[in-house]
């Protein structure tokens, strides 16, 4: 393994290239890295294919699909999916799930997704924007409004608080280091306004703006499910795949039918979001939904955030939803299930109770929170930084003079060191969560096996062949009901090639057969009218003539179960 590879830094794309190149260089057997494409400002976007290729390779194989980074400052992402893959080359060989999966199953794993809006990120200048550096709606710089920068030089952006009598924030009877909301009718006491720090051009001395991002892009925003233009959706793009990173995914993903499901990690809230985005969960398949559900509770127990809906429990305004995304649209044209991660909860780290969909007492609902939560979070939030890291995560106030507002003070929340990601010193115990998801995630795959082939003589030189074909995976060979809706996942397909001189006198060279179930929606206890055909199972018989003393080949494949062979030599 590679001893420079650490998981309390946070890496640049080259640096982030030399380990996953060095990976490859030293388990070639195992993983293989390869571009899909390139970015806006074309540098390699790295996709590493993680498989026993001794096995076969790996589109033989069904296969999970894990990205990250696709939002710019959501660089932990980036970390996940490089913790994955060396946790998997770690394990092979000794762990019998890990080995057992590379065996038999394959990854797709796209670490940096975005390269270029990171790079941004982690310079010195610290650039915030939301996702591809592509100026969009248009090319032209900003030219009014506050724009966010590092006035004090101490390598931070934080907030500036500026007296105003007319202000919304006040100090904080139990902190006077926190801002907190004045009272609707409360007056004569010392207000504040808070703006990002950073000086405001074509200030005109009495009104502020914020200066709008010159790139106004979201890639998550750009997928085809349910793509709307920019004046419903902003970020959308001009139109669906019209961005360099999002076409070489898309292109990639429908190319490789052997994906079962998709994994895309961001940040933060500490949740595991399934689709959909933009409708209820009555609008799923039954059996998509209850296979959603298990995958999420198996998720929750394995890594302790909590399994939601985006509709139900995740949407910025109970009146909108976000459209283009990732995981809508790997479910819903392709019938692959897919997910969004979002690593990392600061109020889970600061013991703020419980949240999820119930709502439970003490606890909150995810994005409800930053519209309405009590001081009391606030207080704990800053204790955590005091004790847990040590005073890094809120800097004290202090005073500054602002060339055009006068006397302020800088300080605040650090957002980029405690917020956006995990601090670096904590990274790595939060990204260790997800390896064993994942391998579980991709072991309920179907998967095609041939469990018996026979030649058995009739006599004159004929026989009869017979080949039974099992799923043994837990999904079924179609993965999900939508996969049939959109016809997105082929049945199995089986071939039969006869040695020279011998002819098939019954049966087809080339067969589509039924898709195979799998265990997935068996019944909980056997009670009642509980029965268990053989669904997941198919038998085949050919009448050959001739060919005696040689073999015959089988092939099995089926697009998301994989391929299985044989050969039987004719009596």
């Amino acid at each position: 393994m590679d001893q420079n590879l650490r998981f309390d830094v946070y890496y640049s794309y080259d640096d982030l290239t030399r380990h996953l190149k060095g990976m490859a260089e030293r388990q070639p057997d195992l993983l293989k890295v390869e571009s899909v494409g390139d970015s806006y400002e074309g540098r390699p976007i790295w996709c590493a294919t993680l498989t026993n290729t001794a096995t076969g390779p790996a589109e033989s194989k069904p296969a999970l699909y894990i990205d990250g980074n696709i939002h710019a400052t959501e660089v932990s992402a980036s970390t996940a999916c490089l913790y994955f893959l060396d946790w998997m080359l770690k394990h092979y060989g000794t762990d019998a799930d890990v080995t057992r999966c590379l065996d038999t199953r394959a990854f797709y794993v796209v670490p940096r997704l975005n390269p270029d809006g990171p790079e941004r990120y982690l310079s010195p200048e610290h650039k915030t924007l939301r996702s591809s550096v592509r100026p969009y709606p248009y090319d032209e710089e900003p030219i009014s409004g506050l724009r966010r920068q590092d006035l004090d030089g101490d390598g931070r952006i934080l907030a500036m608080r500026i007296p105003d009598p007319n202000g919304a924030w006040k100090a904080a009877d139990q902190d006077a280091r926190l801002m907190v909301r004045r009272d609707p009718t409360e007056t004569g006491g010392m207000y504040y306004r808070v703006l990002p720090e950073g000086l405001i051009e074509d200030w005109d001395g009495v009104t502020i703006t914020m200066m709008p991002t010159k790139e106004g892009l979201d890639l998550n925003r750009n997928y085809p499910s349910h793509w709307r233009p920019e004046n419903e959706q902003h970020g959308a793009g001009p139109f669906p795949t019209s961005e360099p990173e999002i076409r070489a995914t898309v292109s990639f993903i429908t190319s490789h039918p052997n994906i079962i499901g998709g994994i895309s990690f961001h940040t933060y809230s500490g949740v595991l979001l399934r689709p959909y985005g933009t409708q209820n969960d009555e609008s799923f398949p039954a059996e998509d939904l209850w296979t959603y559900q298990a995958i999420g509770e198996k998720g929750k127990e394995l890594t302790g955030y909590p399994a939601i809906s985006v509709y139900h429990d995740f949407r910025y305004h109970p009146k909108e939803v976000i459209t283009g995304v990732f995981d809508d649209w790997l479910y819903d044209h392709l019938g692959a299930y897919g997910w969004t991660v979002e690593i990392w909860c600061p109020q889970r780290e600061a013991g703020i109770a419980a949240f999820g969909p119930d709502k439970p007492e003490g606890g909150y609902r995810f994005i409800d929170w930053y519209r309405e939560h009590p001081v009391e979070d606030d207080i704990r939030l800053l204790k955590w930084s005091d004790e847990a890291l040590q005073g890094r995560g809120f800097v004290e106030w202090r005073a500054y003079e602002h060339p055009q507002l006068g006397t302020v003070e800088i300080g605040g929340w650090d957002s980029a060191y405690c917020w956006r990601n995990p601090p670096p010193e904590r990274l790595e115990a939060e990204v260790a969560r997800f390896p064993r998801w994942l391998l579980w995630h991709a072991l309920i795959s179907p998967r095609i096996v041939i469990k018996h082939v026979e030649a058995i003589p009739l006599g004159d030189g004929v026989c009869r062949l017979r080949l039974v074909v099992e799923n043994e995976g837990w999904l079924p060979t179609y993965c999900s009901k939508k996969a049939l809706e959109r016809k997105a996942a082929r049945a199995p397909v089986v071939e039969i090639e006869l040695p020279e001189g011998a002819s098939l006198e019954i049966g087809k060279v080339r067969e589509e057969l039924a898709h195979l179930e799998g265990r997935a929606y068996k019944s909980p206890s056997a009670i009642g009218w509980v029965a268990d055909p053989t669904e997941e199972r198919a038998k085949l018989e050919y009448v050959i003539r001739g060919g005696s003393g040689r073999s015959a080949r089988v092939v099995v494949r089926c697009e998301r179960a994989g391929q299985a062979e044989a050969e039987v030599t004719l009596p």
